[in-house]
């Protein structure tokens, strides 16, 4: 059984997401990263103390996009990963990692600098500049939508789930507005009968 540590509204959605998708058997750790003490077995499991993280066996990994692409190559094949000599997979290969080291990254000071940073230092020149580059980088993704119904072509793939994340995170957080072809991709990755299974099995545990 998969162990998944994560959070409600954290990057262990992308991983959780992966697993409906594929339909493989896991169950969901919740951990609270806002708790003044961390539960000692999450960090045992990653005392870096940041999710997710899942257990799978002897297999113990953090970093959601590198869970995705361990989860797909072990358990796989799966259409969420196109083979290499696929000719959507440079597309493919380059969204997936966008949408967390191009985006989501940079989605961070934002989120610190607005939601947990001293009132005088809120809007500071990281943050500002982080908000600017992701405004830009964005535009690749609008190019591609332009053209494709997703982001490796016709096909919904695991780049779909990362960037998904990244753009939900950058509209909730972070005041970020995206154009009519954005929100309709959205309302097709976010529409999958998986994504909604994956919203209700990452509440688990939650108040119980």
């Amino acid at each position: 059984m998969i162990i998944v540590w994560g959070g409600q509204t954290s990057r262990s959605i992308r991983v959780v997401w992966v697993l409906e998708e594929m339909g493989l058997p896991y169950r969901v750790r919740q951990v609270d990263m806002l708790a003044a003490e961390q539960d000692p077995e999450f960090l045992a499991v990653n005392p870096a103390d940041y999710i997710p993280a899942i257990q799978d066996g002897d297999v113990t990994m953090v970093e959601s996009i590198a869970i995705m692409e361990y989860l797909m190559a072990r358990y796989g094949p799966t259409p969420l990963a196109p083979a290499p000599d696929d000719p959507t997979f440079a597309a493919y290969q380059q969204f997936l990692h966008l949408g967390e080291a191009g985006l989501a990254t940079l989605m961070m000071p934002v989120i610190v600098s607005r939601f947990i940073a001293p009132e005088a230092e809120r809007e500071n020149w990281g943050a500002t500049w982080s908000l600017r580059s992701f405004q830009k980088r964005l535009k690749l993704v609008s190019q591609r939508l332009a053209s494709s119904l997703y982001l490796a072509g016709d096909a919904f793939t695991a780049a779909d789930i990362s960037v998904t994340y990244a753009l939900n995170l950058g509209q909730r957080n972070c005041g970020i507005t995206l154009g009519d072809a954005e929100q309709a991709y959205l309302a097709r990755t976010t529409g999958r009968d998986a994504y909604k299974r994956a919203i209700e099995r990452s509440h688990e545990g939650v108040n119980s």
